[in-house]
Protein backbone atom coordinates (compact mmCIF):
# COMPACT_ATOMS: atom_id res chain seq x y z
CA UNK A 1 0.00 0.00 0.00
CA UNK A 2 1.44 3.38 -1.00
CA UNK A 3 1.99 6.06 1.59
CA UNK A 4 -0.24 8.86 0.29
CA UNK A 5 0.87 11.36 2.91
CA UNK A 6 4.56 10.86 2.18
CA UNK A 7 4.97 9.70 -1.43
CA UNK A 8 8.24 8.06 -2.40
CA UNK A 9 10.96 10.15 -4.00
CA UNK A 10 11.81 7.47 -6.53
CA UNK A 11 15.09 9.12 -7.52
CA UNK A 12 16.78 8.47 -4.17
CA UNK A 13 18.63 5.22 -3.45
CA UNK A 14 16.28 2.39 -2.37
CA UNK A 15 18.07 2.07 1.01
CA UNK A 16 17.88 5.81 1.71
CA UNK A 17 15.53 6.35 4.70
CA UNK A 18 14.61 9.78 3.32
CA UNK A 19 13.27 8.53 -0.01
CA UNK A 20 9.79 9.52 1.20
CA UNK A 21 8.64 13.08 1.74
CA UNK A 22 9.62 14.27 5.20
CA UNK A 23 7.17 13.27 7.94
CA UNK A 24 7.43 16.50 9.92
CA UNK A 25 5.07 15.24 12.62
CA UNK A 26 7.34 12.27 13.34
CA UNK A 27 10.52 14.34 13.02
CA UNK A 28 9.17 16.96 15.42
CA UNK A 29 8.65 14.23 18.00
CA UNK A 30 12.37 13.43 17.70
CA UNK A 31 13.40 17.09 17.85
CA UNK A 32 10.58 19.38 19.09
CA UNK A 33 12.41 22.58 18.09
CA UNK A 34 11.77 21.65 14.45
CA UNK A 35 8.03 22.25 14.84
CA UNK A 36 8.41 26.04 14.97
CA UNK A 37 9.89 26.02 11.45
CA UNK A 38 7.19 23.84 9.83
CA UNK A 39 4.32 25.45 7.92
CA UNK A 40 1.64 24.40 5.40
CA UNK A 41 2.18 25.82 1.91
CA UNK A 42 -0.36 26.81 -0.75
CA UNK A 43 -0.55 23.17 -1.93
CA UNK A 44 -1.64 22.10 1.58
CA UNK A 45 1.70 20.33 2.10
CA UNK A 46 3.81 20.67 5.24
CA UNK A 47 7.26 22.06 4.48
CA UNK A 48 10.10 24.26 5.71
CA UNK A 49 11.64 27.52 4.62
CA UNK A 50 14.78 25.96 3.13
CA UNK A 51 16.31 29.44 2.78
CA UNK A 52 16.42 29.71 6.58
CA UNK A 53 19.69 28.15 7.86
CA UNK A 54 18.24 27.59 11.33
CA UNK A 55 15.32 25.64 9.83
CA UNK A 56 17.70 23.49 7.76
CA UNK A 57 19.89 22.83 10.79
CA UNK A 58 16.83 21.87 12.87
CA UNK A 59 15.77 19.45 10.11
CA UNK A 60 19.27 17.90 10.11
CA UNK A 61 19.18 17.46 13.88
CA UNK A 62 15.76 15.79 13.66
CA UNK A 63 16.90 13.46 10.85
CA UNK A 64 20.09 12.50 12.70
CA UNK A 65 18.12 11.68 15.87
CA UNK A 66 15.30 9.87 14.06
CA UNK A 67 17.25 7.95 11.40
CA UNK A 68 20.86 7.75 12.64
CA UNK A 69 20.63 7.51 16.46
CA UNK A 70 22.70 10.66 16.93
CA UNK A 71 21.76 12.56 20.07
CA UNK A 72 24.04 15.60 19.94
CA UNK A 73 25.02 17.32 16.70
CA UNK A 74 25.72 20.93 15.84
CA UNK A 75 27.91 23.00 13.53
CA UNK A 76 29.40 26.45 14.09
CA UNK A 77 27.82 29.40 12.33
CA UNK A 78 29.17 29.90 8.83
CA UNK A 79 29.92 26.23 8.09
CA UNK A 80 28.07 24.24 5.45
CA UNK A 81 24.89 22.51 6.59
CA UNK A 82 24.76 19.43 4.35
CA UNK A 83 21.57 17.99 2.83
CA UNK A 84 21.50 14.61 4.55
CA UNK A 85 19.48 12.63 1.92
CA UNK A 86 22.02 13.47 -0.80
CA UNK A 87 24.97 12.64 1.45
CA UNK A 88 23.34 9.32 2.36
CA UNK A 89 22.95 8.43 -1.32
CA UNK A 90 26.71 8.75 -1.89
CA UNK A 91 27.34 6.31 0.99
CA UNK A 92 24.75 3.81 -0.26
CA UNK A 93 26.13 3.86 -3.81
CA UNK A 94 29.64 3.29 -2.45
CA UNK A 95 28.26 0.26 -0.58
CA UNK A 96 26.89 -1.03 -3.90
CA UNK A 97 30.27 -0.41 -5.53
CA UNK A 98 32.02 -2.46 -2.84
CA UNK A 99 29.38 -5.20 -3.09
CA UNK A 100 30.24 -5.66 -6.78
CA UNK A 101 33.65 -6.91 -5.66
CA UNK A 102 32.27 -8.91 -2.74
CA UNK A 103 30.09 -11.52 -4.48
CA UNK A 104 27.18 -9.10 -4.45
CA UNK A 105 27.13 -8.86 -0.65
CA UNK A 106 27.14 -5.45 1.02
CA UNK A 107 30.33 -5.40 3.13
CA UNK A 108 29.67 -4.45 6.73
CA UNK A 109 31.76 -4.09 9.87
CA UNK A 110 34.49 -2.00 11.43
CA UNK A 111 37.17 -3.66 9.25
CA UNK A 112 35.80 -1.67 6.29
CA UNK A 113 37.62 1.66 6.58
CA UNK A 114 36.78 4.75 4.56
CA UNK A 115 38.82 7.94 4.18
CA UNK A 116 36.74 11.14 4.15
CA UNK A 117 38.69 13.92 2.45
CA UNK A 118 37.38 17.26 3.72
CA UNK A 119 35.15 16.00 6.51
CA UNK A 120 34.12 19.58 7.31
CA UNK A 121 32.60 20.51 10.66
CA UNK A 122 29.58 18.24 10.22
CA UNK A 123 31.03 14.68 10.19
CA UNK A 124 28.06 13.58 8.08
CA UNK A 125 29.58 10.90 5.83
CA UNK A 126 31.16 8.93 8.72
CA UNK A 127 27.95 9.20 10.77
CA UNK A 128 25.87 7.76 7.93
CA UNK A 129 28.40 5.10 6.93
CA UNK A 130 28.88 3.91 10.49
CA UNK A 131 25.15 3.77 11.23
CA UNK A 132 24.15 1.92 8.06
CA UNK A 133 27.12 -0.41 7.57
CA UNK A 134 29.16 -0.24 10.83
CA UNK A 135 32.11 1.08 8.79
CA UNK A 136 35.09 2.86 10.37
CA UNK A 137 36.38 6.19 9.07
CA UNK A 138 39.37 8.48 9.05
CA UNK A 139 38.25 12.07 8.49
CA UNK A 140 40.67 14.76 7.33
CA UNK A 141 40.46 18.51 6.84
CA UNK A 142 42.75 21.53 6.51
CA UNK A 143 40.52 23.52 8.89
CA UNK A 144 41.42 22.98 12.54
CA UNK A 145 38.09 24.44 13.75
CA UNK A 146 36.21 21.92 11.62
CA UNK A 147 38.26 19.06 13.08
CA UNK A 148 37.61 20.33 16.62
CA UNK A 149 33.86 20.44 15.99
CA UNK A 150 33.92 16.88 14.66
CA UNK A 151 35.78 15.84 17.83
CA UNK A 152 32.95 17.41 19.86
CA UNK A 153 30.28 15.54 17.85
CA UNK A 154 32.15 12.25 18.30
CA UNK A 155 32.70 12.74 22.04
CA UNK A 156 29.02 13.51 22.59
CA UNK A 157 27.87 10.37 20.73
CA UNK A 158 29.71 7.44 22.37
CA UNK A 159 28.95 4.96 19.56
CA UNK A 160 31.17 7.06 17.27
CA UNK A 161 34.23 7.20 19.52
CA UNK A 162 35.86 3.97 18.31
CA UNK A 163 34.53 4.30 14.76
CA UNK A 164 35.89 7.67 13.61
CA UNK A 165 39.40 9.09 13.88
CA UNK A 166 40.38 12.57 12.72
CA UNK A 167 43.52 14.01 11.19
CA UNK A 168 44.40 17.60 10.38
CA UNK A 169 46.04 17.97 6.97
CA UNK A 170 48.97 20.21 7.90
CA UNK A 171 50.03 20.84 4.29
CA UNK A 172 46.94 22.22 2.52
CA UNK A 173 48.41 21.78 -0.95
CA UNK A 174 48.29 18.00 -0.52
CA UNK A 175 45.35 15.63 -0.28
CA UNK A 176 46.66 12.15 0.59
CA UNK A 177 50.23 12.97 1.62
CA UNK A 178 50.63 12.92 5.44
CA UNK A 179 47.28 11.14 5.68
CA UNK A 180 47.69 7.69 4.07
CA UNK A 181 50.43 5.99 6.07
CA UNK A 182 52.39 2.90 4.92
CA UNK A 183 50.34 0.55 7.13
CA UNK A 184 46.94 1.95 6.08
CA UNK A 185 44.36 0.15 3.92
CA UNK A 186 41.18 1.89 2.87
CA UNK A 187 38.26 0.26 1.10
CA UNK A 188 37.35 3.65 -0.35
CA UNK A 189 37.96 7.38 -0.22
CA UNK A 190 35.07 9.84 -0.30
CA UNK A 191 35.14 13.54 -1.07
CA UNK A 192 32.89 16.53 -1.72
CA UNK A 193 35.55 18.77 -3.30
CA UNK A 194 35.61 22.58 -3.24
CA UNK A 195 33.44 23.59 -6.18
CA UNK A 196 34.48 27.15 -7.00
CA UNK A 197 37.72 28.66 -8.26
CA UNK A 198 37.62 31.85 -6.15
CA UNK A 199 35.94 33.41 -3.13
CA UNK A 200 34.11 35.85 -5.41
CA UNK A 201 32.68 33.00 -7.47
CA UNK A 202 31.60 31.17 -4.29
CA UNK A 203 29.89 34.29 -2.90
CA UNK A 204 27.98 34.87 -6.14
CA UNK A 205 26.79 31.25 -6.08
CA UNK A 206 25.62 31.58 -2.46
CA UNK A 207 23.66 34.73 -3.35
CA UNK A 208 22.11 32.94 -6.34
CA UNK A 209 21.13 29.96 -4.16
CA UNK A 210 19.42 32.15 -1.55
CA UNK A 211 17.63 34.17 -4.24
CA UNK A 212 16.35 30.99 -5.89
CA UNK A 213 15.06 29.60 -2.58
CA UNK A 214 13.47 32.85 -1.40
CA UNK A 215 12.46 34.14 -4.84
CA UNK A 216 13.93 37.50 -3.85
CA UNK A 217 17.01 39.55 -4.59
CA UNK A 218 19.81 39.91 -2.04
CA UNK A 219 23.49 40.78 -2.18
CA UNK A 220 24.28 39.28 1.22
CA UNK A 221 24.35 35.48 1.32
CA UNK A 222 23.13 33.87 4.55
CA UNK A 223 26.15 32.72 6.53
CA UNK A 224 25.15 29.10 6.83
CA UNK A 225 24.85 28.83 3.06
CA UNK A 226 28.14 30.66 2.65
CA UNK A 227 30.39 28.02 4.15
CA UNK A 228 34.05 28.43 4.97
CA UNK A 229 36.62 29.16 2.27
CA UNK A 230 38.12 25.66 2.32
CA UNK A 231 34.67 24.10 1.92
CA UNK A 232 33.70 26.17 -1.09
CA UNK A 233 36.67 27.14 -3.22
CA UNK A 234 40.27 26.45 -4.09
CA UNK A 235 42.54 27.75 -6.81
CA UNK A 236 41.40 26.19 -10.07
CA UNK A 237 38.13 25.01 -8.54
CA UNK A 238 36.77 21.48 -8.61
CA UNK A 239 38.69 20.42 -11.71
CA UNK A 240 42.10 21.38 -10.30
CA UNK A 241 41.33 19.75 -6.94
CA UNK A 242 40.24 16.43 -8.46
CA UNK A 243 43.15 16.44 -10.91
CA UNK A 244 45.53 16.86 -7.96
CA UNK A 245 43.72 14.01 -6.19
CA UNK A 246 44.18 11.73 -9.21
CA UNK A 247 47.92 12.44 -9.50
CA UNK A 248 48.41 11.84 -5.77
CA UNK A 249 46.35 8.63 -5.82
CA UNK A 250 48.97 7.01 -8.05
CA UNK A 251 51.30 6.84 -5.04
CA UNK A 252 48.92 4.55 -3.10
CA UNK A 253 47.82 1.97 -5.69
CA UNK A 254 47.63 -1.01 -3.32
CA UNK A 255 46.39 0.79 -0.20
CA UNK A 256 43.02 1.97 -1.50
CA UNK A 257 40.48 -0.18 -3.35
CA UNK A 258 38.30 2.62 -4.75
CA UNK A 259 39.23 6.27 -4.88
CA UNK A 260 36.04 8.30 -5.29
CA UNK A 261 34.96 11.94 -5.43
CA UNK A 262 31.84 13.87 -6.30
CA UNK A 263 32.00 15.73 -9.61
CA UNK A 264 29.52 18.61 -9.74
CA UNK A 265 30.34 19.81 -13.23
CA UNK A 266 29.52 17.11 -15.77
CA UNK A 267 31.68 18.91 -18.35
CA UNK A 268 34.77 18.03 -16.26
CA UNK A 269 34.30 14.28 -16.71
CA UNK A 270 35.96 13.91 -20.11
CA UNK A 271 39.19 15.60 -19.03
CA UNK A 272 39.22 13.73 -15.72
CA UNK A 273 38.87 10.42 -17.58
CA UNK A 274 41.82 11.39 -19.79
CA UNK A 275 43.94 12.07 -16.71
CA UNK A 276 42.87 8.77 -15.12
CA UNK A 277 43.80 6.86 -18.25
CA UNK A 278 47.11 8.73 -18.43
CA UNK A 279 48.07 7.66 -14.87
CA UNK A 280 47.12 4.03 -15.53
CA UNK A 281 43.86 3.56 -13.62
CA UNK A 282 42.76 -0.06 -14.19
CA UNK A 283 39.04 0.61 -13.85
CA UNK A 284 37.05 3.85 -13.90
CA UNK A 285 33.35 4.28 -13.16
CA UNK A 286 30.89 7.17 -13.13
CA UNK A 287 27.92 6.62 -10.85
CA UNK A 288 24.96 8.97 -11.23
CA UNK A 289 22.66 9.94 -8.38
CA UNK A 290 19.49 12.04 -8.40
CA UNK A 291 17.51 14.01 -5.87
CA UNK A 292 14.37 15.48 -7.36
CA UNK A 293 15.39 17.42 -10.48
CA UNK A 294 19.03 17.60 -9.44
CA UNK A 295 21.45 15.08 -10.95
CA UNK A 296 24.78 14.52 -9.25
CA UNK A 297 27.52 11.97 -9.75
CA UNK A 298 30.76 10.61 -8.43
CA UNK A 299 33.67 9.02 -10.21
CA UNK A 300 35.51 6.01 -8.85
CA UNK A 301 38.84 4.57 -9.94
CA UNK A 302 41.15 1.78 -8.85
CA UNK A 303 44.69 0.69 -9.64
CA UNK A 304 44.06 -2.88 -8.50
CA UNK A 305 44.21 -5.63 -11.13
CA UNK A 306 41.30 -8.04 -11.43
CA UNK A 307 43.20 -10.59 -9.33
CA UNK A 308 44.12 -8.01 -6.69
CA UNK A 309 40.48 -6.95 -6.51
CA UNK A 310 39.39 -10.55 -5.94
CA UNK A 311 42.07 -11.03 -3.28
CA UNK A 312 41.05 -7.91 -1.34
CA UNK A 313 39.67 -8.94 2.06
CA UNK A 314 36.40 -7.22 2.98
Amino acid sequence: MKNKKNPEKTTLHPRNPNRFRYDFEKLSLSFPELKSFVFTNEHDVETLDFANPEAVKALNKALLISDYEIQNWDIPQGYLCPPIPGRADYIHYIADLLANSNNGMLPEGEQIVGLDIGIGANCIYPIIGNHNYKWSFVGTDIDENAIQNCKKIISENPKLIDAISLQLQVEPRYIFKNIILPEDKFAFTICNPPFHASQEEATKASIRKVNNLENTRTKNPILNFGGQNAELWCEGGEFAFITQMIYESVKYPLQVFWFTTLVSKKDNLRSLYKTLNKVGAVEIKTIEMAQGQKISRFIAWTFLSEKQQKDWKF
